[in-house]
């Protein structure tokens, strides 16, 4: 019989939104970690399915159950969950998610023979999308340790589930920005990576289901977040012309295929401005004023399939 302290070791915190098709995994992927000292914090917001029943069917007094009254949205919910922790560690589960055994037992032993300014030990996962299976870190990913600064500004690789954070980090760091429509994770690793170190564990433990109705699906949502992410951290952004460049052009098409046409070409200006040498801007410039934005969808869509 596992004895279980008052106040646990980690905190976990599971904001939910009608899936109780798909709660029940990951609270049993949770419930089956090798280390035990934890607490489970279900934040649901705003179900209108039977979430709430399946949740009550796991008889366990390590699971609190938050109860949303009208939809916030995820960040709003995961800092619900922050404020009502009583653990010396945060981790973060989502409904739609699966961890592997030893995930938090391995995070654990990681911040144990770390020094102190590590504040997030995070791991690999494989990301399942559209019946394919993606590892995360990406390749692209050059640095995975200590100052990740750098690194964080050109995407997010770390992935909300597979962190563990030192609780008093978020004093320093701040809570998840409740106003952005998406990318809220990778908004607060930028914020937690310019205090503290991370260490990354090259394993995967745990596999992450991109569902339909998730927010990735959006990307007019995820443009939307990406600029107002740029322009609250517009000086850090600033100091790699090329990843702006990026991001400018990510925004470009993404806003233009949406209908914002005017908002898409501004982007895209200032990506080719930023970097004037990359043929793949310049081409898609061009195509943005000389096409409509059915014409350039199409051509787009073509070249997906391709």
């Amino acid at each position: 019989m596992t004895v279980i302290r008052k106040t646990p070791t980690a905190s976990i915190i599971l904001p939910t939104y009608n899936r109780a098709e798909l709660i029940g995994r990951a609270i049993k992927s949770i419930l089956s970690q090798t280390y035990q000292d934890f607490e489970i914090i279900i934040v649901d917001d705003g179900s209108t399915d039977n979430t709430e029943e399946v949740v009550r069917s796991f008889d366990d007094k390590r699971i609190k159950y938050i109860v949303n009254r009208i939809n916030k949205g995820a960040a709003f919910a995961r800092n619900v969950g922050i404020k009502a922790a009583m653990g010396e560690y945060i981790a973060f589960q989502d409904s739609d998610d699966e961890w592997l055994p030893l995930k938090l037992e391995k995070q654990l032993k990681a911040f144990d023979v770390s020094p102190a300014d590590v504040g997030v030990v995070y791991t690999g996962f494989w990301k399942i999308k559209d019946k394919k299976k993606y590892y995360v870190p990406f390749k692209w990913v050059k640095q995975k340790d200590g100052n990740i600064h750098k690194e964080l500004i050109k995407g997010n690789f770390v992935g909300t589930p597979a962190v563990l954070v030192k609780k008093k980090c978020f004093k320093k760091s701040g809570l998840f920005d409740e106003n952005l429509p998406g990318l809220e994770d990778w908004e607060l690793f930028i914020r937690l990576s310019n205090y503290y170190n991370f260490k990354y564990i090259e394993e995967p433990l745990l596999i992450a289901y991109r569902s339909v109705d998730s927010i990735s699906a959006y990307s007019n949502a995820l443009a939307e977040a990406l600029e107002i992410i740029i322009i609250k951290h517009f000086e850090y952004f600033a100091k790699d012309r090329k990843t702006l460049a990026n991001h400018y052009f990510t925004m470009g098409i993404s806003f233009f295929s949406n209908g914002e046409t005017k908002k898409g070409r501004y982007y895209m200006i200032s990506s080719f401005k930023l970097n004037p040498l990359n043929i793949k801007i310049l081409l898609v410039t061009i195509f943005l004023f000389i096409l409509n934005q059915n014409l350039f969808n199409k051509l787009r869509n073509i070249y997906k399939r391709d």
